[in-house]
């Protein structure tokens, strides 16, 4: 089950918000844990074992981390090779199997195996609070239901964010619902479903027109790209924006995920923006234990190889992904040894620098098939015997112009400034107050109409 789907948003949701809001206050969390669970079985009914099993190792390493304190290290060992033991069986086996074989020339049987939805989110979510609690920096939740609701949260289950123990712990035991606060949910989730629907399905359709399009340009790489590219954006952070929405609904304040990170002045900021939950996990369970920058130069370039070749593969159990995790390790280590000081005299150039780049990042990322990425990168950089531009790629353009322009306009905070800008002014306030309530009104139409005429609607971040 999808945030953007009909069943999610006229029978799951409605019901879950009236259960919740009818049922007095100390059953709330009982009505989130058993809608949590539904949401999973519904989409994964045999896999739902796997994530009860990740919730009662974590919860009882967390219990005996704190009690045993003679064996706490074991403890610990012994959870985290037991969960990422299930990631890796999970989401990894299979693709170490076919490299075996390649490599070596062998034929086992390359298993078929299923990857429950959401392990990769799940499980770091349940690694970082049994690491929190042996590093003294969280106490163990109060029981089992209560450390189940948080892993199993239906709001940020299956995609992100990554919401650590400290973030919620308070809330899971007393949390305030108010008028505001839920008008603030309903906001945000609005923005994420238009986001998903109206633009992140739009440029996926795009993508693949143009993928089968045949009458290619230099120009119709380049869109395709800053298409993939978008796409992926607006995916993401709209999911991230629904489940940062859902979690307002019921009280919960999740920590951002996205703060603008296609404009970035560099691709050391990008990281800064881009999947904030799961950069700062990389950074504080990965990075710094393995040393930081505390080391010499050297030592840091190494970590940072480490760190993002481990954050490719966290996005998938393929080598495209491994490419892209160094592709921005070697950038980063680039821009900290040479470019740092080039970057910040200017600051333009630097967007546009950081841009091309991330959309080159993002071509890596789309593509699995390693000819068909260099046939792709080729064509970008003129390498093929193709046109600049041609009649196709006008006609798409287009067609597409609108919702690129949106979408390019979307990736930045100047209409949200120009409002808030306006809003400072006695006389513009009111009528901002009034057209408010109408934009989300008709954004909120439009993306369920879409919702209802269209059968495209992936969700990227789901295999993941």
């Amino acid at each position: 089950m999808v945030f953007s789907s009909i069943t999610f948003l006229f029978y799951f949701l409605p019901i879950v918000l009236l259960c919740y809001f009818v049922l007095f206050k100390k059953h709330k969390n009982t009505v989130l844990l058993i809608a949590s669970l539904f949401f999973y079985f519904y989409g994964e009914p045999k896999y739902i074992l796997v994530l009860l099993f990740s919730c009662l190792i974590n919860y009882v390493s967390g219990k005996l981390i704190e009690k045993m304190t003679k064996y706490r290290t074991l403890i610990l060992v012994v959870d985290l090779v037991i969960s990422f033991g299930l990631l890796f069986y999970f989401k990894y086996f299979g693709f170490l199997v076919a490299n075996l074989n390649t490599v070596f020339s062998l034929e086992m049987v390359i298993p078929n195996i299923v990857m429950p939805i959401g392990i990769s989110f799940f499980t770091f979510q349940a690694t970082s609070y049994t690491i929190d609690i042996y590093k003294g920096e969280v106490k163990s939740a109060k029981n089992f239901w209560t450390f189940t609701t948080y892993l199993s949260l239906f709001p940020q289950l299956v995609a992100g964010p990554i919401v650590r123990y400290e973030t919620v712990q308070n809330e899971l035991k007393q949390r305030k619902n108010s008028k505001e606060t839920f008008a603030a949910g309903v906001k945000r989730f609005t923005i994420g479903l238009a986001k998903k629907v109206l633009l992140a399905n739009v440029l996926g359709e795009l993508v693949a027109i143009l993928a089968e399009g045949t009458d290619a340009s230099i120009l119709s790489y380049w869109i395709e790209a800053i298409a993939i590219t978008l796409q992926l954006y607006f995916d993401f952070s709209g999911y991230s924006d629904m489940a940062i929405g859902l979690g307002l609904l019921f009280g919960f304040h999740f920590l951002e995920n996205f703060n603008y990170p296609l404009i970035a002045k560099s691709i050391t900021d990008f990281w800064r923006r881009w999947h904030i939950s799961l950069s700062s996990w990389f950074k504080d369970y990965v990075y710094i234990p393995l040393g930081g920058n505390r080391k010499g130069i050297i030592r840091q370039c190494i970590n940072i190889l480490i760190v993002w070749c481990l954050t490719g593969l966290w996005h998938g159990a393929s080598w495209n992904f491994v490419l892209w995790g160094l592709y921005f390790g070697v950038l980063l280590i680039i821009e900290k040894t040479l470019l740092k000081r080039v970057l910040k005299l200017h600051p333009h150039l630097a967007r546009i620098y950081t841009f091309i780049l991330i959309v080159i990042s993002f071509v890596i990322f789309h593509f699995n098939d390693y000819h068909e990425l260099i046939q792709f990168l080729k064509g970008m950089f003129g390498k093929l015997t193709i046109p600049l531009v041609s009649q196709e790629t006008i006609y798409y353009l287009r067609s597409y112009g609108v919702v690129l322009f949106i979408s390019l306009f979307a990736i930045s905070p100047l209409g949200k400034q120009l409002v808030n800008s306006l809003a400072q002014k006695p006389r513009f306030k009111r009528i901002i107050d009034v057209l408010e309530v109408g934009y989300y009104f008709v954004l909120l139409f439009v993306s369920v109409s879409f919702l209802v005429d269209d059968t495209y609607n992936p969700f990227l971040y789901f295999r993941f």
